[in-house]
């Protein structure tokens, strides 16, 4: 028993100090002594005596033990403090390590990402570097230093380019003092863009062009450039015209190192003559991957000058042979044939090209699907397209012909005339495009024959006319021409009317508005018979459908006219005005609610259409 209370009196606690424990063992002892001691002293006095001094011993030993004990247990929390100390700064230790390594290890991912960054950019780059020049110190007194003659090349050229309406790859142009990064290496004093340009010069394709400006003994300004791969040239002017040498040579540089460019800035410029000649001598020459827009470029000049013809076809479907996936020149050919009369054939390479690019949206850039959704009426995506084409580009769009009056074109063809005369109004003004003002004339003529001012609608389509008569205007605009004739039926001048249409050419839409002004002339026969000629002409376009589906629900024909119109609908599902007119057939016949669901349809298609919005609430007041 007594082992078992020392024992457990002696044992650690973790809730009760050591010292606690010794003292308690202490008190213990001594009255364990003096009860010993009296028990014994009531018997022998001397072994009282003996047993007393043994138990005094005892008591005195044990006092030393719980000292040693509490002394121990003090060393031992002290060692148990230092020993958690030192685990803690391993941890510590441990943890900067794995920090510090990491940091290591990020800062050369960071590193290693920017090298390869530089070096991808040094491998791809193909810009033209536009060096400092070299300028006598007289000149440079005057102003005309180094690198204010290399700036003013530098503007002209980003000006050519601006300029440049074209999907064609254009290089970067830069200086060789600009966009400079102002990290140096240490103890080098290398920046951070003198290694990227050493590296672009080992392993990119830029183009370096340099030169000087003197002045001859006669006081003329003599400018020579020179680049690689472009032979030296050198312009002679007045020495207060540095702004023309600079344009000359900025125009050299350009045509040198970006001949498809150049050749698409040509067209945009009208220079029509210039685009033939520079193009047909420059093909042989030229890189592969230039000849393609080369090829363009040539036969949109010829169409600009003489109207599409097969040669400019030929031309289209050359170079659409050495580049399978040259979406434009798809585009092109579509647009040749349209402008030869062969709506059906442009329809037809539409679908072709909507199939090699995979469908839509695909890698075919949607603007180049407008002449399929201008045949086919889907005027939605015509329209989104356009806008995109517009917002990346100025204003102007990437097309020969400015892309703010398509926008009003096709808004006049959604019966949105404020959205339209807005698009009028905001396109981008261009004295060298014959085509924004032909075509304002044409949508506001479009715009006043709905809005049934018939005089207006004639004035203005005349002048369109007037345009249009401009290969360059035609050619962007195939059978625009054949709308004159309905305004000027209406406005009474039925010989103008007719005289338009015997040499519009063969359109569905001259075809159909045969029909239309027979109609109205009460020869119903010679109408159908127009009628049919139009669908015969293009049977997978649906305009002919529509306007003969028309005529018959005039004439009463109502299970006629729902079935041609079935057929306008089925060639051209995204069309509001097949739509419409089937549900007016309906809603004469009493079906209010299939008549609602035919103008909801529409709607989608046209929202802001007043007429539609009105025959559809009429609907909604039918039981």
């Amino acid at each position: 028993m007594a082992e078992g209370l020392l024992g457990g009196l002696l044992q650690d606690d973790d809730d009760e100090p050591a010292t606690a424990g010794a003292a308690d063992t202490t008190v213990v002892a001594e009255a364990f002594a003096a009860a010993v001691a009296a028990r014994l002293s009531g018997n022998d006095p001397a072994v009282a005596r003996k047993t007393e001094e043994f138990l005094d011993k005892q008591s005195q030993l044990l006092e030393i033990q719980a000292k040693h004990l509490v002394d121990e247990h003090s060393l031992r929390l002290d060692h148990l403090a230092y020993q958690s100390q030192l685990l803690r700064g391993q941890r510590l230790g441990q943890s900067f390590r794995i920090g510090f390594q990491v940091f290591i290890a990020l800062t050369a991912t960071v590193i290693g990402l920017g090298v390869a960054l530089m070096l991808h950019d040094a491998i791809t780059s193909r810009s033209v570097v536009v060096e400092s020049f070299d300028a006598p110190a007289a000149l440079a007194d005057r102003g005309l230093t180094g690198k204010v003659v290399a700036s003013g090349v530098l503007d002209e050229l980003n000006r050519l380019q601006s300029a440049t309406r074209t999907t064609a790859v254009k290089r970067e142009l830069s200086t060789a003092w600009s966009s400079e990064v102002k990290l140096a290496v240490p103890e080098t004093g290398i920046s951070i863009g003198e290694i990227s340009r050493v590296l672009k010069a080992r392993f990119g394709h830029d183009l370096h062009i340099n030169g000087d400006l003197v002045q001859t003994d006669a006081g003329a300004l003599a400018l020579t450039v020179r680049g690689d791969g472009i032979a030296p040239k050198t312009f002679t002017g007045t020495k207060d015209g540095l702004g023309k040498l600079t344009t000359d040579a900025a125009e050299y540089i350009y045509a040198r190192s970006e001949p498809a460019a150049w050749a698409y800035y040509l067209q945009n410029a009208q220079r029509n003559e210039e685009a033939i000649a520079f193009c047909r001598d420059r093909f042989a020459s030229a890189d592969k991957a230039d000849r393609p827009y080369l090829l363009n470029v040539w036969a949109n000049a010829l169409s600009a000058i003489g109207g599409a013809d097969q040669e400019s076809l030929n031309l289209y479907r050359s170079a659409l042979k050495l580049k399978p996936d040259y979406w434009v020149a798809y585009n092109n050919v579509m647009n040749s044939l349209w402008g030869m009369g062969d709506e059906e054939g442009a329809w037809r390479v539409g679908r072709d090209m909507l199939k090699a690019a995979g469908g839509r949206p695909g890698p075919a850039p949607e603007i180049l699907f407008e002449n399929l959704d201008a045949l086919t009426w889907n005027l939605v995506p015509w329209l989104n397209a356009t806008s995109a084409d517009v917002d990346s580009s100025a204003g102007l769009g990437n097309s020969t012909g400015s892309q703010g009056i398509s926008l009003a074109d096709i808004q006049g063809r959604l019966h949105d005339p404020m959205a339209a005369e807005l698009a009028l109004q905001t396109t981008v003004q261009d004295a060298k495009d014959p085509t924004i003002g032909a075509v304002t004339h044409y949508v506001r003529g479009r715009l006043a024959a709905d809005a049934g001012d018939a005089a207006k609608a004639a004035t203005e389509l005349e002048a369109f006319g007037v345009a249009f008569s401009d290969p360059a205007v035609g050619t962007q605009y195939p059978g625009y021409n054949c709308w004159i004739a309905p305004a000027e039926e209406a406005a009474g001048h039925p010989e103008k009317a007719d005289a338009i249409l015997k040499t519009a050419g063969t359109f569905v839409d001259c075809y159909r508005f045969r029909g239309d002004i027979l109609d109205q002339r009460g020869d119903w026969p010679g109408a159908q018979k127009a009628y049919a000629a139009a669908v015969a002409l293009a049977p997978d376009l649906p305009a002919g459908y529509y306007s003969w589906g028309a005529a018959l629900a005039r004439h009463g024909d109502l299970a006629g006219a729902e079935s041609k119109l079935k057929d306008a609908h089925q060639r051209g599902p995204y069309w509001a005005d097949p739509l419409k007119a089937w549900g007016d057939i309906l809603a004469r016949q009493g079906h209010a609610k299939e008549a609602r669901a035919k103008y909801d349809e529409a709607l989608q298609y046209a929202p802001n259409w007043a007429a539609l919005k009105g025959a559809r609430e009429s609907a909604a007041k039918l039981n």
